[in-house]
């Protein structure tokens, strides 16, 4: 129930002062050990009477609550709205007229329902709260369940199959469209989006191969192969994504960027596409950008306490320079926006230069870099400086240029936060003066470096303890003697998982903060390991350190902090 508004829910507790900041953070704990939402958990609990609740969201958002909804709705008003919009958007008709209609809505949060709602059908749109779960019984009543299966769609659609020894070449812009209007094409589409949303996937991809087109999903960075649609039906369904796009569907010989916005079960989903010519056809991959699935709030990152503290500190701070650190999928890009959000207040102003934007924080200035047109990080840093900033938000400092104009402005009394690529947090040093920059000036600028990886956490359905074998702590560098009364754990696998063991992610970290003595080192351009050897001394923790109290603390395995240290 509301699973995707946990920042707003905590919002309206506080603002109609329903519940105190000690229930809100046992709260928040428990919805993170368990996944429940807080809308959830705060009724379970019986925290709040329903009723309670529901009008107090019905006031936050400024809606009308029903708390006594009919049975049923008459055929007349239900007739007002398709079963697909109904379905989509999460939404039942309860009262309508010539201009306007008032729809109860299973997620009354989703203010896109009403953007998208009023252009479909020409009317004004007002949400009304009430119970969701009896919202969704009105729902499937009136409108019935979208039962059908992948397997049952593909059986529908007519095996027409085009040449796929050609690859469909031959087929004109006319052609493809008309494939990719085909009403099971689009069904399947939906649904393989619908299912990998549901099941927290992070991208999709539909490969095409000489025999066969896969559609894989990535979830918890694992990714999981579903059962593969035949292989006539690969151009039809890329070029449905395609369309979806915005993308020249004739167009096949070059790779293309572009972005979908789409409603499902009532939740507003973004996904990113990428295509990608290959031997045998288009490969096209989504990332999935769930805003509710992303957790912005620099608390909930379950960092170690000294490290929340020293990101708290830094991004206080009137100028100097930030980065983070680590391998693409580590979860940089939302430690950064966890940071922006500690200091996103109206009195800064903040921008940032991202390629792309990824998720729209209320507030800053996002700026997408466009190589196309010449606005690359440098040239949209270079205009920052002229917009009287506060704070910077830099994708990744990827040239000399960038990293220049970068120190320039922390050191013209900004605070610059960035990522680079390096396997480790005194790694960073050394990347930047390889690129060129002067080690006074990082020693001058440079502020902190935190280091990340993301490793998956154990399922807690089916955790279960064992003793690892010897080798397996050899590599860690643990002896069997230090270990004591410890328990190591691992996931058997259950339906919960997926068989995997596995559910859900968490971060390890590196913090490395800059002393005195440190950036002597750094102006005699000291190597990696000696700068990794002097901060160890002075109290840092390595990744494969941090991985251990993940370990230790039975949230993830011997074999993940393995593989990712």
């Amino acid at each position: 129930m509301f699973e995707a508004h946990t920042s707003a829910i905590l919002e309206l507790c506080r603002a109609q002062s329903l519940l105190d900041e000690k229930t809100l953070t046992e709260l928040q704990d428990e919805h993170r050990a368990t996944g429940k939402s807080l809308a959830s958990l705060i009724i379970d609990l019986k925290l709040l009477p329903k009723d309670t609740f529901f009008a107090a969201v019905a006031e936050f958002l400024g809606s009308e609550y029903v708390a006594d909804l009919p049975s049923s709705v008459s055929g007349e008003i239900i007739a007002q709205l398709s079963a697909q919009h109904a379905r989509m958007y999460g939404v039942v008709p309860l009262r309508a007229d010539a201009h306007s209609i008032d729809l109860l809505a299973v997620d009354p949060f989703n203010s896109q329902i009403i953007d998208d709602l009023t252009f479909a059908l020409r009317k004004d749109i007002r949400l009304i709260v009430a119970d969701p779960d009896r919202v969704d019984g009105l729902l499937k009543n009136h409108y019935g369940e979208d039962e059908s299966s992948l397997d049952d769609i593909l059986n529908e659609i007519t095996s027409t199959e085009h040449d796929s020894t050609k690859g469909g070449e031959d087929l004109n812009a006319n052609d493809l469209e008309a494939m990719a209007g085909q009403a099971p094409i689009i069904r399947f589409v939906n649904l393989v989006l619908a299912q990998a949303i549901r099941d927290k996937a992070s991208d999709i991809h539909f490969e095409p191969f000489e025999h066969e087109f896969k559609i894989r999903y990535r979830i918890d960075g694992a990714l999981y192969e579903m059962s593969p649609p035949p292989k006539h039906l690969a151009l039809p369904i890329t070029s449905r994504v395609k369309v979806l796009a915005n993308l020249n569907i004739a167009e096949r010989r070059i790779p293309q960027d572009g972005r979908i916005k789409l409603t499902l079960a009532g939740r507003p989903v973004d996904l990113r596409v990428s295509t990608l010519p290959t031997q045998f056809g288009e490969s096209v991959v989504l990332r999935v950008l769930d805003q509710s699935a992303v957790q912005l709030d620099i608390s909930q990152l379950g960092m170690p306490e000294d490290v929340f503290d020293g990101i708290s500190e830094i991004v206080r701070r009137p100028n100097g320079i930030f980065i983070v650190t680590g391998p693409t999928g580590s979860g940089k890009t939302t430690t950064l926006y966890s940071a922006l959000r500690i200091v996103n207040t109206p009195d800064l102003k903040l921008l940032t230069a991202e390629d792309p934007v990824e998720y729209d924080i209320e507030g800053i200035m996002q700026v997408p870099v466009n190589h196309n047109v010449g606005l690359t990080f440098a040239a949209a840093l270079r205009s920052f400086l002229r917009q009287d900033p506060d704070i910077i938000m830099v994708g990744e400092i990827r040239d000399l240029e960038t990293a220049q104009i970068s120190i320039q402005a922390s050191l013209t009394g900004h605070l610059v936060l960035s990522t680079l690529h390096t396997n480790d947090a005194p790694g960073a040093v050394t990347r930047l003066v390889d690129m060129g920059v002067e080690p006074f000036l990082i020693a001058s600028s440079l502020e902190a470096v935190l280091a990340q990886r993301l490793v998956r956490r154990i399922c807690s359905g089916c955790r279960t303890a064992y003793e690892p074998p010897g080798a397996l702590l050899q590599q860690l560098g643990i002896d069997p003697v230090d270990i004591g009364n410890r328990e190591f754990f691992y996931g058997k696998g259950c339906p919960v998982c997926n068989n995997s063991g596995y559910k859900g992610r968490m971060g390890i970290y590196e913090w490395l903060r800059m002393s005195e003595s440190i950036r002597d080192l750094v102006v005699q351009r000291a190597p990696t390991l000696v700068i990794k050897q002097k901060a160890l001394e002075q109290g840092m923790r390595t990744l494969r350190d941090d991985g251990l109290r993940a370990i230790f603390d039975g949230a993830s395995s011997i074999e993940e902090v393995v593989k990712y240290t």
